[in-house]
């Protein structure tokens, strides 16, 4: 400390020195030596303009020994000691110098004209030139200053050397002693004190260590009454404390700890308290106690007599830095804890009715056999198994009949799992099974055909199930657990679309379409928000003399950038997503208020409004809905026709018949659209109060067939139809009228009205009230 806290001040003054004193010891020096260099300036200029004049006249006459002369008196002169004298014409060059050989510093040049007055004037001659030795930094000293500069220098050693006497007894002398006293408390373990006695920082800061050891001795007594009393109460509490040490070695255990795991106290001092772990959670240990300090870890821990115990191992840091960790942990025993658990947490991923993995364990072991399929270069095959038509099972034979149906099938698909495989029931009717092998699409595939050989035998008296599976590959078809079963997913409801009852394999254009069926249901929301829908109007006509009956109602969604799209994939989305209620909503409101604008036009008053309505459009508040509207815009409930298909009245559902019923009492007309398409469509007409009967478009298409065979079978459905209709009071229509041919046919079938390419296109209402208010329309609507 000596040495140190002395060249630490010896290099602060010596900085001191540097940085303010001999900075301004160069300037003086450099002020000095330029006023020396001015003033040697100053006499040579005044030299030169005397010697110029003289050396006029003997340049002019080339008198070289008077040039000679004047030189040598010239380089006599003070610090000069160089002369050259030239003419212009270079005839004459006189040079005199006293410099000595040994000379080899820089010379200063100072030069004149010679000018000598003729009778023509003022006339260059030539030039003198002297030259003079540089002043250095000290050249230019007068003697008085370098008597200042050495009294200058002596009162600064003299101060400096004061300072580190001060230094020496005032600081180092303390510190020294202090040290002193350190050192023999650190080796010896007595408390020593520091003899120095002054009233400044050094004796305060005396006082200050003496009052600490003082304190500490008293402290060192009161630790050590506390470490008797700690070990007393480690060995006395009643639970399993032990310690570590940096390097994970036991240096303590309690009493209880010893008679828990039955080992002696010698036995496992010093022991690494790893090797007392079971293998399978040693690792587990050990990295939780390396990344975490204060850690809590549940571990197998092995006794003395080979029994293991599941233990919880709590640790708190008693020791701080990484070389010196020292740790006290209580351990406990959760043995039969962790047995509830595992019980708890095999019901938490568990179908309580199949005993299956239900969703979430299935998505544990998916991840779990992903990695196992890659480490052995596997693939692996994801099944998406949805029963067909086990909603009518449940509704119609109860859920007790679908539980045990459920509870059959799995018992019959468990017979063609391999013990590799994993099947696992999502919810409801879904299934999955994961299938690991070398080849896994051949293996899927024949895991298919077994699958469909379940559901040979029926599962009860008239209880007949089949299934659509989807078939997705790892990594073929995916990259992720979650995307794996995405695409099996999106596999099986491409089947569902196909016809159901078989198995699909995944390939990219079902990405396609689900992206295209996101892009249409985007666009029904945005539609939705921003008012894209619009109701397209077009026009009924009567088939003897073309007047303009009615309109229908069809929607279109009209994006701001691509324009009008197609409704047939808007109308299936919006009702496979919920959203075609509220899209209906819109067109009703629209569609009416559209009929209103047309009646304004002269013979449009009696025209009828057909809209269309999806099944789930019948929610018991439609009647007072539509009634609210067509009440707004002032139009009779006759002149509304609500038309619905086969689809609608094919649920068989109580509640659409109620409301079907409550709208046909309000005065609203009901129209059966696309008839003959579905099934049993005669019987609708008994059944329900129909008052339009629609013919589907193929059939007017078929009406003109090139095969006579169709054409006359089509003739006569059509014809059939429309005498029983007749009879039944209903007006027919038929559909997709495009040619004149077509028209005239059906005209002499009987048929009431039609609708088609051939009258009108459907187009935008503002379109088509511009075209009736036109003077060409007016034959139409006053036919």
């Amino acid at each position: 400390m000596n040495n140190s806290v002395e060249n630490r001040f010896f290099g602060i003054v010596c900085g001191a020195l540097l940085v303010f004193v001999a900075p301004l010891f160069v300037l003086f020096l450099f002020l000095s030596s330029e006023r020396a260099d001015k003033e040697i300036r100053d006499h040579i200029s005044v030299l030169l303009v005397a010697n110029a004049q003289a050396l006029a006249k003997p340049l002019w006459d080339l008198d070289e020994e008077s040039v000679t002369q004047i030189s040598a008196t010239v380089v006599s002169q003070g610090a000069i000691v160089k002369v050259e004298v030239r003419d212009q014409s270079g005839q004459l060059d006189v040079s005199q110098s006293t410099i000595p050989r040994s000379f080899d510093g820089k010379l200063v040049q100072v030069s004149r004209a010679i000018i000598y007055n003729t009778v023509a004037g003022p006339k260059n001659l030539g030039s003198i030139s002297v030259y003079y030795p540089a002043l250095g930094l000290f050249s230019g000293l007068k003697q008085e200053e370098v008597v200042f500069i050495s009294i200058f220098i002596f009162a600064v050693l003299t101060v400096f050397g004061t300072a580190l006497i001060g230094n020496r007894f005032f600081v180092i002398q303390p510190l020294m002693r202090l040290t002193a006293a350190i050192e023999a408390t650190r080796q010896l373990g007595s408390r020593h004190h520091v003899d120095w006695q002054s009233n400044d920082e050094m004796g305060r800061l005396a006082r200050s260590f003496n009052e600490m050891q003082t304190k500490l001795e008293s402290e060192e007594k009161e630790l050590k009454l506390a470490h008797r009393r700690a070990t007393d109460i480690y060995n006395l509490t009643p639970a399993m404390l032990f310690s570590l040490d940096e390097e994970d070695r036991i240096t303590a255990v309690s009493d209880y700890w010893l008679l828990a795991t039955g080992y002696s106290r010698a036995a496992v001092i010093g022991r690494n308290f790893a090797n007392l772990v079971t293998s399978s959670t040693r690792d587990k240990f050990v990295r939780r106690r390396r990344a975490e300090s204060g850690m809590a870890v549940t571990v197998k821990f092995v006794c003395l007599d080979g029994r293991t115990m599941d233990v919880l191992i709590m640790e708190s840091e008693a020791g701080a830095g990484a070389h010196d960790r020292l740790s006290l942990s209580v351990m406990t025993d959760v043995t039969e804890l962790k047995a509830s658990e595992d019980r708890n947490h095999r019901q938490a991923i568990t179908d309580h009715l199949t005993g299956l993995l239900n969703r979430q364990g299935f998505e544990v072991v998916l991840d779990n056999k992903i990695a196992a399929a890659d480490a052995a270069g596997q693939e692996l095959a994801c099944l998406f198994v949805d029963l067909d038509r086990f909603k009518w099972i449940n509704d119609n034979m109860g859920h007790a009949a679908g539980d045990m149906a459920l509870i059959e099938l799995v018992e019959r698909l468990k017979t063609h799992l391999a013990p590799s495989d994993e099947a696992a029931r999502l919810g409801g009717d879904e299934f999955a099974i994961l299938l690991p092998a070398k080849d896994a699409e051949k293996r899927a595939k024949a895991m298919c055909e077994q699958i469909a050989s379940i559901f040979e035998t029926p599962f009860a008296p008239d209880m007949h199930l089949s299934a659509s599976i989807g078939i997705a590959i790892y990594p073929h078809h995916a990259a992720t657990a979650a995307e794996l079963l995405q695409k099996s997913d999106m596999a099986m409801y491409a089947k569902k679309r196909d016809g159901k009852n078989g198995a699909q394999l995944f390939d990219k254009a079902m990405l396609d379409r689900a992206r295209s069926r996101a892009e249409i249901e985007a666009n029904i929301e945005a539609g939705l928000a921003e008012n894209w829908f619009e109701a397209f109007l077009q026009p009924i006509v009567n088939l003897n003399g073309r007047g303009i009956a009615g309109f229908e109602a069809l929607m279109r969604l009209n994006h701001p950038h691509k324009g009008l799209m197609p409704p047939a994939e808007i109308v299936s989305v919006a009702e496979e997503t919920g959203k075609i209620v509220r899209v209906g909503n819109v067109i009703m409101e629209k569609a009416i208020s559209n009929l209103a604008k047309i009646s304004r036009i002269s013979g449009m008053q009696d025209t009828y409004l057909a809209i269309n309505f999806s099944p789930l459009q019948f929610e018991p508040a439609l009647p007072a809905r539509l009634a609210a509207i067509v009440g707004r815009h002032g139009i009779r409930p006759e002149r509304i026709v609500v038309e619905i298909t086969e689809a609608v009245l094919m649920h068989d559902n109580p509640q659409i018949r109620m409301i079907v019923t409550e709208l046909r009492r309000f005065g609203c007309r009901i129209a059966l659209d696309d008839f003959g398409t579905g099934y049993s469509s005669l019987s609708y007409l008994n059944r329900f109060p129909v008052d339009i009967i629609k013919i589907d478009q193929s059939f007017t298409r078929a009406i003109n067939d090139g095969d006579d065979e169709v054409r006359q079978k089509s003739r006569m459905l059509i014809e059939g139809i429309t005498t029983l209709s007749h009879k039944m009071n209903c007006t027919v229509i038929a559909e997709g009228i495009e040619t004149e041919e077509e028209c005239r046919t059906l005209h002499q079938m009987g048929l009431d009205y039609g609708q088609g390419y051939l009258f009108h296109r459907p187009q935008h209402a503002a379109a088509l009230i511009e075209e009736l208010m036109a003077p060409q329309s007016a034959v139409a609507r006053a036919s």
